[in-house]
């Protein structure tokens, strides 16, 4: 249990370095696609959290705080998403200045620190759904993360800063519409963790 705790926690501090680290970068590069993965990467965030919480709460609440973890990680992901789109409108009509080398440069460290996120938690996530989860996503995250990468080429070689936009309204409705059949699919598992089996019955943070 205290080798799952210090997975999770670790998963948690790294989370954090790649949320605060896209933020920064993107606002001071313009690009929307380093935002629109650092929104992606905050929910990651409010779930881990929530996850890590569960270790130091009774089963029932421990339980309860994984169902919040899911639902920010779905739910609230698919409302960000919306936004950040909305945000894109206004952007492809006028766009900023946007510079392609600081998108490519974050972007590779946060597929390379999303990659970490995984691997810490691949282990538990053989123990416990809710883990399992936030490892499938943070696998599926190291390709998100690529996508600053290309955003940025894109702006670098042709000097259009409309490509930022573009490649970050396509990862936002591919976001949106992936959560949405993942919550539409396995809504069982989503809201009730402690139901769903794991490949092997040891002690996890759902307390049973």
């Amino acid at each position: 249990m205290a080798h799952f705790q210090r997975a999770v926690g670790a998963a948690v501090i790294l989370n954090t370095v790649i949320v605060v680290g896209e933020a920064v970068a993107g606002l001071h590069a313009n690009s929307l696609s380093l935002l629109v993965d650092s929104v992606h990467n905050f929910s990651d965030e409010l779930a881990l959290l929530c996850l890590y919480l569960a270790f130091f709460l009774p089963a029932y609440l421990g339980r309860q705080s994984q169902r919040v973890a899911n639902v920010l990680n779905s739910l609230g992901l698919i409302t960000l998403c919306g936004v950040a789109i909305a945000q894109a409108v206004v952007r492809f009509q006028h766009p900023p200045q946007v510079s392609g080398v600081i998108p490519m440069l974050a972007g590779f460290a946060a597929a390379a620190a999303n990659y970490g996120v995984a691997r810490l938690l691949r282990e538990m996530a053989s123990y416990n759904a809710t883990a399992r989860l936030a490892y499938l996503h943070n696998k599926g995250d190291v390709v998100v993360s690529l996508a600053p990468v290309l955003a940025g080429a894109l702006v670098f070689l042709t000097g259009r800063n409309q490509a930022d936009v573009l490649v970050a309204v396509s990862v936002a409705a591919w976001l949106a519409f992936s959560t949405a059949r993942e919550v539409r699919t396995s809504a069982n598992e989503l809201l009730w963790p402690e139901h769903v089996e794991c490949l092997h019955p040891v002690p996890s943070v759902d307390h049973t």
